[in-house]
């Protein structure tokens, strides 16, 4: 996924990925300040993103469950 993607258009999954490189990027090299600043941006707002992804997917289970839809996840 290019990194110049808007964020709000990516799924979870690419997200996530994107932002585990990023960390991993961050912690294995040296970047100018300018760089490491864009970087943690970008990384902030994936990470907002990815929550705000699974608090959705979570009042929808929690929607699912209040109509009887799903009774037991054992």
């Amino acid at each position: 996924m290019a990194k110049d993607a808007k964020v709000e258009q990516l799924s979870y999954e690419q997200a996530f990925e994107e932002l585990q490189k990023i960390v991993a990027e961050l912690e294995d090299e040296m970047h100018d300040l300018d760089k490491a600043v864009e970087l943690f941006e970008r990384g902030q707002a994936l990470a907002k993103h990815c929550a705000e992804l699974l608090d959705k997917a979570e009042l929808k289970v929690q929607a699912l469950t209040e109509d009887g839809e799903l009774e037991d996840f054992e």
